[in-house]
């Protein structure tokens, strides 16, 4: 096995950071994606000095088969999109009563996180603006598609996904959906995101809320 490429995801914001020298600046608008992501997206927005927040996506899961991804939600101001996995809808064939309620209940946890995270903040105006969107590493891509369809409804002038690591195959997938892309990893050999850091233990609330009350200060 490789070594780690990351000590973490602080180490591998700065990286990140480093990558997007020259693509970004104080004017952007960096939205990381709960939980990891915001990690990642406080080093960039330190960086740059530039505004930080959070955009919560929930994973719609099969009825019973709650690991596999049917679809996905994201919101963005008034703007709350879907995007399916078509394959797994056709495949499955889940039930429409069923899909329901699970979109339900991710949509009620979707609000809840939102409120966590933001409190009684507005959320960030997106018109018009240069949104660089972070995550800790992508796999398939599916959670990142779905929140740059929900941006994409709130008029930015430009997006660029900015990621740590990712595999080749969901680059090439969502090379067509922004601006730019920036990744400073992506191995032909790739098996996961985790693989890419020696500590990627789980994120909590807490250090969501707190990451973006320091406005992307983290020590």
């Amino acid at each position: 096995m490789p070594a780690a490429r990351y000590a973490d995801r602080r180490d591998a914001g700065r990286v990140l950071a480093a990558a997007l020298a020259g693509r970004a600046d104080a004017s952007a608008l960096v939205l990381g994606l709960p939980r990891g992501g915001v990690v990642v997206a406080a080093q960039v927005s330190a960086v740059f000095g530039a505004e930080l927040d959070a955009l919560v996506v929930r994973k719609l899961g099969v009825p019973g088969h709650p690991e596999l991804a049917m679809g996905a939600i994201a919101a963005v101001g008034s703007a709350l999109e879907t995007v399916w996995v078509e394959p797994v809808v056709e495949q499955v064939a889940p039930d429409p009563g069923a899909v329901a309620a699970v979109r339900e209940r991710e949509l009620l946890e979707l609000r809840r996180r939102s409120a966590a995270y933001r409190g009684n903040r507005p959320p960030p105006a997106v018109d018009g603006r240069h949104v660089v969107l972070v995550d800790d590493g992508l796999a398939t891509g599916a959670t990142v598609r779905v929140a740059i369809q929900a941006l994409r409804a709130g008029g930015p002038a430009r997006v660029t996904v900015a990621v740590p690591v990712a595999s080749p195959s969901a680059l090439a997938r969502l090379a067509a959906s922004v601006d730019e892309l920036v990744c400073p990893h992506a191995p032909d050999g790739f098996r996961s995101v985790g693989q890419a850091y020696a500590d990627f233990s789980e994120t909590t609330d807490d250090e969501v809320v707190d990451a973006l009350g320091r406005g992307g200060v983290v020590s």
